[in-house]
């Protein structure tokens, strides 16, 4: 539901109310000591992971990913092999093998 401002003649404070479009009117009507204002409306520009990021974003992502080859960021944007990705796996996998023998 859209949010309306008005501001009370009466206190001077500018009061928030939460309403449908066709209620707006009969309040209106009904609450005469209130004027409603004009804000800016809330528009959201993305959410999630649905955002795109542009080119030169994963230019850059990439080009961090390479400097820092075992960094999470390069697990995401690197230019791995797929023979650098499956090494790593196995190495990783000896590891907690290891680890968890001790």
């Amino acid at each position: 539901m859209p949010r309306y401002d008005f501001l009370n003649n009466e206190t001077g404070e500018i009061e928030e109310h939460f309403m449908s479009y066709t209620k707006l009117d009969e309040f209106k009507a009904d609450n005469p000591h209130l004027k409603q204002q004009v804000s800016a409306p809330n528009i959201v520009g993305g959410t999630g992971d649905r955002v795109k990021r542009d080119a030169g974003m994963n230019e850059v992502l990439s080009r961090i990913a390479e400097k820092h080859p075992n960094s999470k960021l390069a697990d995401s944007h690197g230019n791995k092999s797929i023979k650098d990705i499956k090494t790593k796996q196995i190495v990783k996998k000896h590891i907690d093998k290891q680890s968890k023998t001790k």
